[in-house]
């Protein structure tokens, strides 16, 4: 459980310790020096105690030194307020902005460790609008992704657009050419950063000019001046409900189940 003084509510919580290890031990003070890789959300204070119950000498926290968090490693990539204050001084007192490039690191060193999708740019802006990433809009893929996994989706340029799941494998990304390849988990990109690019393919431009003419209603259902061609092509009746396609004979177009059941009926007659 979290221990009495915490910023969550006192429950039982399962948390992973991945590895544990002794540094120091000094017998006089009874105190002891530990390093612990472990899960998010694990309380060490309580571990602390678990420890001293274990050993049956009790025991508790008197400091902690969080040294790594994610992929931000205290040895590389963490710094002191301290730190920010003297690039921002560096940065105002001779306008080079290196040291404030080191301290103030981007957002896409957090995302390192993930698998990555480069989009088109044409569907970025889509996907910051909480849109599915399909296989149009796919431009390069890692190796190795497999159903399921947390991926990155970034810019040609590098930058991260959203963190998402994957719905297809590498190998399916490489011979498919239509699908889902993956669903939103979160968008990082503020939406409008690149250009709308959505509804200006050859077949949104047909549906614009037929709601203009008053051909379509003004949600885009057929009504009864929608031309049959248009309706044939969208696979759609009068309604607006899905049909079979036509042959070039004019007659709908059966699966290849319900053709063996009828050629099996025929034979028996």
């Amino acid at each position: 459980r979290p221990p009495l003084f915490s910023a969550v509510k006192r429950q039982l919580r399962i948390r992973s310790i991945y590895e544990s290890k002794l540094i120091e031990y000094d017998k006089d003070r009874h105190l002891g020096i530990f390093w612990v890789s472990c899960e998010a959300g694990t309380y060490i204070r309580t571990l602390c105690v678990h420890l001293g119950l274990l050993v049956g000498t009790g025991g508790h926290m008197q400091e902690l030194r969080r040294v790594r968090s994610g992929a931000l490693d205290e040895q590389k990539n963490m710094v002191t307020m301290h730190d920010v204050l003297d690039a921002q001084h560096h940065y105002d007192s001779t306008k080079d902005e290196s040291y404030l490039r080191k301290v103030v690191m981007p957002l896409e060193v957090l995302l390192l460790n993930y698998k990555r999708l480069v989009v088109k740019d044409s569907a970025v802006n889509a996907i910051c609008y909480g849109a599915k990433l399909m296989i149009p809009g796919l431009l390069r893929y890692a190796d190795n992704i497999e159903v399921n996994d947390e991926v990155v989706m970034m810019t040609t340029k590098g930058e991260a657009i959203a963190v998402g799941i994957a719905q297809m494998t590498t190998s399916v990304m490489a011979t498919c050419d239509h699908g889902e390849v993956a669903k939103i988990k979160r968008v990082i990109m503020e939406r409008d950063t690149y250009p709308r690019r959505w509804g200006l393919g050859p077949m949104a431009q047909k549906k614009k000019s037929l709601v203009k003419e008053g051909k379509l209603d003004k949600h885009g259902k057929p009504n009864d001046a929608t031309p049959k061609d248009y309706l044939n092509t969208m696979g759609l009746d009068k309604s607006g409900k899905s049909v079979p396609m036509e042959t070039s004979g004019g007659a709908a177009e059966e699966s290849p189940a319900k053709k063996e059941k009828k050629e099996k009926k025929e034979k028996k007659e």
